[in-house]
C-alpha cells in the first residue's frame, strides 16, 4: 500500500508537520510565508519540500491527487488575523 501524502498550508515551525510525518503521512509541500519559519523547516527536515510565500499566490494545480489538505492560518498570530496573539498572551 502507497504511503498517505499530505499538502499541508500555513504550516508555521512544522509542529502539525511532526505529527502527520509520525501519522505516516508523506509531506508533498509546506507552504508558509514566514521566513524564520522555513528556515526551521528547512533546517529540520532539508528533505520537505517547503514553499515560501503567500498562500494567496501559491498554485497547488501540480498537487492533486494527494490525500490530505492540512493547515488553517493562526488568527491570532499570523497576517490572516488580527495578529492580537501577544496581547491575548500578555493579559492571561
Amino acid at each position: 500500500m502507497a504511503q498517505a501524502t499530505c499538502l499541508e498550508i500555513c504550516a508555521g515551525a512544522g509542529g502539525q508537520a511532526l505529527g502527520l510525518e509520525q501519522s505516516d503521512f508523506e509531506p508533498q509541500a509546506l507552504v508558509e510565508i514566514d521566513s524564520a519559519c522555513c528556515s526551521t523547516l528547512r533546517l529540520n527536515r532539508p528533505h520537505w519540500n517547503v514553499v515560501e510565500g503567500d498562500l494567496r499566490d501559491f498554485d497547488g494545480k501540480s498537487f492533486t491527487g494527494i490525500d490530505l489538505l492540512a493547515g488553517v492560518p493562526c488568527p491570532p498570530f499570523s497576517k490572516a488575523g488580527k495578529q492580537l496573539g501577544k496581547a491575548v498572551e500578555t493579559a492571561s
